[in-house]
């Protein structure tokens, strides 16, 4: 993923707590929250903080959506493969006055994925795939804000 920035030169500490979930799934939004903070903080120009103390932007959101979708199947009926499709609201907004920088009413994320053999369940069918999608949403998503698009 490219490094550049639309973003003003003067955002340089963005204030980003948990997003809020709406979805069904326990705790989707504490992981894709830590992908999020973690791929920001990698792009070098960015410190990520909980509290509002000298920050610069504020970047907030909601998981609208979390769906998974079997593609393929085996010889006997049993899907072996998944599209995963997450939908989020998110904004970035100036701080202290609160003007919109970058937003998204309905950012929505797509991936394949995998059914592990070792899933004993759903459950942990969907665990697993929250877990393998959240660093390339996060990706997707500060790409797309960082870029304007």
């Amino acid at each position: 993923m490219g490094k550049g920035s639309s973003l003003p030169e003067s955002i340089r500490v963005i204030q980003f707590t948990t997003l809020e979930n709406r979805t069904q799934r326990v705790q989707v939004e504490q992981r894709f929250s830590e992908a999020i903070a973690r791929e920001l903080a990698s792009r070098g120009r960015f410190k990520v903080q909980s509290g509002g103390d000298g920050a610069d932007a504020e970047l907030s959101g909601t998981v609208l959506a979390f769906d998974l979708y079997p593609v393929a199947f085996d010889s006997q009926g049993r899907a072996t493969d998944y599209q995963v499709r997450v939908t989020a609201r998110v904004a970035l907004k100036a701080l202290p006055d609160g003007k919109a920088i970058w937003e998204n009413p309905a950012f929505t994320f797509r991936d394949n994925y995998q059914f592990s053999e070792t899933a004993a369940s759903y459950a942990d069918l969907e665990n697993n795939a929250i877990d393998r999608v959240a660093d390339r949403f996060a990706q997707s998503l500060v790409t797309s804000m960082l870029e304007g698009f």
